[in-house]
């Protein structure tokens, strides 16, 4: 195991096992798209739902501030606060999260301001939970340096609130109108969990090297094209003709045939 920034990173056996466990799960994704019958347009919650959601969410955000100034508390009072590594990540996810609000908002457009504003903010703030919260749950038990005198404790302080967090963003997108669920989202999230997968076999190292930055940078972005597909609508496909238009064209055939007879008559 070696250290890396924040994390400490997977190696051996544990390594393979957390390479095989997320290509299952990104199998299993992929399949669920071949078999489901999608799109489908999640259920629009109702105003006490909305309301009880808005206010766990913000909630959640006051918990998770709370935690993490214990949490760093702690750490300067075993003199284990340092300062962070060099994090080459945020100016993508920045340039990510902004790019995706702008092109929902344009997307939305037709629908009106207020939906399209709201659904751009309600994009930009889950594309990157998408990425986050399997990532989470790979780094959680590995963060580094453990604090004591509890390291499991102190690490269920500061992520269950995130969780927390994590999970109630990705649930205001039923607030959306725009919203649906297509094969392409599912096949997009399958194909960040492959990459993850990936990553797994050289450890999951903090992206400070070339190859985990790589991939930490290109799992990323299919996270943040899961969120645009949400929003953005499929091109209709062309398929045969209903059958439901068949009957009328008999019945006006039939009439054109039976008019000269009705006027031999």
């Amino acid at each position: 195991m070696t250290h890396y920034g924040a994390w400490i990173s997977y190696g051996g056996t544990a390594r393979i096992v957390l390479a095989l466990v997320l290509t299952a799960v990104a199998g299993g994704v992929a399949y669920a798209g071949t078999r489901l019958p999608l799109p489908v347009r999640p259920a629009r919650p109702g105003q006490p739902a909305r309301t009880l959601l808005l206010v766990t969410w913000l909630l959640a955000i006051a918990a998770f501030l709370a935690c993490v100034s214990v949490y760093v508390h702690q750490a300067r009072q075993e003199h284990l606060l340092h300062p962070p590594p060099a994090d080459p990540i945020t100016p993508v996810t920045v340039i990510g999260v902004g790019l995706i609000f702008v092109i929902i908002a344009l997307a939305g457009s037709s629908r009106g301001w207020r939906v399209a504003l709201g659904s751009a903010v309600l994009g930009a703030l889950a594309a990157p939970m998408i990425f986050e919260l399997p990532f989470d749950l790979i780094v959680m038990a590995r963060t580094y340096p453990p604090i004591p005198p509890d390291p499991a404790l102190y690490r269920v302080l500061f992520f269950a609130p995130l969780f927390l967090i994590e999970i109630t963003t990705l649930s205001l997108l039923a607030l959306s109108p725009m919203v649906r669920l297509s094969r392409a989202v599912l096949f997009f999230f399958a194909a960040m969990l492959v990459v993850f997968a990936v990553w797994a076999l050289s450890g999951f190292a903090y992206p400070s090297a070339p190859a985990p930055f790589a991939l930490n940078v290109v799992s990323k972005i299919l996270a943040f094209v899961v969120a645009l597909g949400l929003f953005l609508p499929q091109r209709a496909q062309a398929g045969p003709p209903s059958p439901a238009a068949s009957p009328p064209a008999m019945v006006m055939s039939a009439g054109r045939d039976a008019s000269p007879m009705a006027r031999r008559g």
